[in-house]
């Protein structure tokens, strides 16, 4: 699947990121010290990675908690994964789309850099929804003039070895992968600042 293409520059560090996410970025089903965002934090010690992911959480959700934690933690970057939850419920894409506008809104007022990252729901929910559900994320990366993320699951769901039972969440097993796949696009790689790898094909 050909992903948006996009591209931007970011500065030499961003001190603090914020994940704002759910259950897939919460260490599900695992100590936390094993998930991808603590092993992100031995890859990038020159970082302060804040992990405000939430199991179970919806985008409302996210954009509750988000003015409280863009005050306390005050971070360049907010990396968005968010959507899976509202999808899993069924709830109405315009909803969904209007929460994550102004989650991006939000964290942009506040001076932040956003990275918003691609989701996608299974295909049991009707290819009419799923599609719509997908197209969202490109639409608002568009439209808000930020960078899209390909969803890290992509590479995971298909093998049974990298998920836990439930057939929803990544195990131990695919943190490594996760953090791999998520570092090039957190670390800026010259005093110049550099692109952000902003293509793939699944």
């Amino acid at each position: 699947m050909l992903l948006l293409l996009t591209c931007w520059v970011m500065p030499l560090r961003a001190d603090t990121i914020l994940i704002l996410g759910d259950s897939l970025s919460a260490s599900y089903g695992m100590n936390e010290d094993i998930g991808w965002v603590n092993l992100l934090r031995a890859k990038m010690p020159e970082h302060k990675i804040i992990n405000a992911a939430v199991s179970g959480e919806t985008s409302a959700g996210g954009l509750r908690r988000l003015p409280a934690l863009l005050d306390s933690d005050k971070p360049q970057l907010v990396f968005v994964e968010l959507g899976a939850n509202d999808g899993l419920r069924g709830f109405p894409i315009e909803q969904l789309k209007n929460n994550l506008t102004k989650i991006i809104t939000l964290a942009k007022e506040s001076g932040a850099r956003v990275l918003l990252s691609e989701v996608m729901v299974p295909p049991n929910y009707g290819p009419r929804y799923a599609k719509a559900f997908n197209q969202v994320f490109q639409t608002l990366a568009k439209e808000q003039n930020v960078p899209l993320v390909p969803f890290f699951m992509t590479d995971i769901a298909p093998h049974p070895e990298l998920m836990q039972a439930d057939g929803l969440h990544p195990n131990e097993a695919a943190q490594e992968q996760i953090s791999d796949f998520m570092l090039p696009w957190l670390t800026p790689s010259s005093a110049k600042g550099s692109a952000v790898p902003a293509t793939g094909s699944h």
